[in-house]
């Protein structure tokens, strides 16, 4: 198997976007849960 530097440069963006995306739905669901905590508190 050989190691590509042109088609490690094309796919760098492609890679970045997807991590992108993972950070923005990680973000989103830890957004979700504090909503979601500070909407539901007991007051003991």
């Amino acid at each position: 198997m050989k190691i590509s530097l042109e088609n490690l440069v094309d796919v760098l963006p492609i890679m970045g976007k997807g991590m992108l995306g993972i950070f923005i739905v990680t973000a989103v669901i830890i957004a979700f849960v504090a909503i979601l905590n500070s909407t539901t508190k007991n007051s003991d």
